[in-house]
């Protein structure tokens, strides 16, 4: 549920000073996966608003880094800004997200960074 009052400058206030996202550091606790998990990414609705793309859903990809600990963009857009969750890094072969990429390239990949909620053990 959104807060009676959005303060649209909560993460710059927070930040300032310390940097971002730096500023969240602590506030997550221990991340649910390490550099090598090969983890799937969940196929969840995003009704309002995400920063995960379409395509990398349902695909198993590998964790390269523990990048930050942040609020989800989707609970910011909502002002609840209270959970902090682990973000990582995450890359694919890109055949593996489309599978008619061209067997020429299969040693292409993508690497996107997806917040924990979005993952899962694969």
């Amino acid at each position: 549920m959104s807060k009676i009052h959005h303060d649209r400058t909560h993460h710059a206030k927070k930040a300032t000073n310390i940097g971002d996202p730096q500023c969240f550091k602590g506030e997550a606790g221990a991340p649910k996966f390490k550099v090598g998990d090969r983890v799937r990414v969940k196929d969840l609705p995003d009704l309002f608003y995400t920063r995960t793309q379409t395509y990398p859903r349902g695909v198993v990809g590998t964790v390269t880094v523990l990048v930050y600990e942040s609020p989800a963009p989707e609970d910011e857009a909502w002002d609840n800004t209270d959970k902090s969750e682990w973000f990582y890094s995450v890359k694919f072969r890109q055949k593996d997200i489309w599978p008619d990429y061209h067997d020429l390239y299969a040693n292409d990949t993508l690497e996107t960074e997806l917040s924990e909620r979005w993952l899962e053990k694969a």
